[in-house]
């Protein structure tokens, strides 16, 4: 996406009651949590500040990621006929966690995403209970690699089970996230909350400003709600 095209997005994003009492306008707020968005490190969106003649702190660039995350809704109530089911091990703060994911097989929608102290079974039943809050997944067919999701499928009565040829998809997008998280887990401090609160400002970027190539450019919000 070109400098420019990422400034205009920004003018048009309406979050001016998220930051009421903040100094800085808000396109220039949405701006920066864009940047840290699509890779750039806290640091990096500060160096970009300055050479815009913007002062402003990694630290208040962080919270800007943190307040706008409480405030998208995301994703879109979906309805997939076929869910990729995944986690993988990550460091919050100098401790091992479990990022685990959920991606709808056909729009890429990136439907579910939490952080767990460690994995198995009963994660992966909280971990799909949560996504049948949100989504219709009652006729779904989950794709799993094991990791406890076959007795956790069955807790839940939902569909699905061993496939590793069809969850391209998901690896990828952890492979994704995985270089993010490499560039400032430093700065997710004490607890996965706010991992989470990252993580949830990640997933709405990847559904609904980060355009896929399987998708013919279209973002996976996009694609769902065509």
């Amino acid at each position: 996406m070109k400098l420019g095209d990422l400034l205009r997005e920004t003018l048009n994003v309406d979050c001016d009651e998220v930051w009421e009492n903040e100094r800085t306008p808000t396109p220039v707020r949405v701006f920066g949590v864009r940047l840290h968005s699509m890779g750039l490190s806290l640091r990096e969106v500060v160096a970009v500040f300055e050479w815009l003649n913007v002062d402003r702190s990694h630290g208040a660039i962080w919270n800007w990621t943190h307040t706008l995350s409480e405030t998208q809704a995301d994703p879109p109530t979906a309805e997939p006929s076929r869910v990729a089911v995944d986690e993988k091990q990550i460091i919050v703060d100098g401790e091992k966690k479990w990022l685990y994911a959920a991606i709808d097989a056909d729009s890429k929608l990136l439907l579910e995403v939490d952080v767990f102290s460690r994995r198995g079974t009963d994660p992966a039943s909280a971990f799909l209970h949560r996504l049948t809050e949100k989504h219709n997944v009652s006729d779904t067919e989950f794709l799993t690699d094991a990791g406890g999701y076959l007795t956790a499928l069955a807790r839940l009565d939902l569909h699905g089970g061993l496939n590793y040829s069809e969850r391209n998809f998901i690896e990828k997008w952890f492979q994704t996230v995985t270089m993010r998280i490499d560039r400032f887990h430093s700065f997710w401090r004490g607890s996965p909350a706010s991992a989470r609160r990252w993580l949830r400002r990640f997933r709405h970027h990847y559904n609904h400003d980060r355009p896929h190539q399987a998708l013919n450019g279209r973002t996976p919000a996009e694609e769902a709600l065509n």
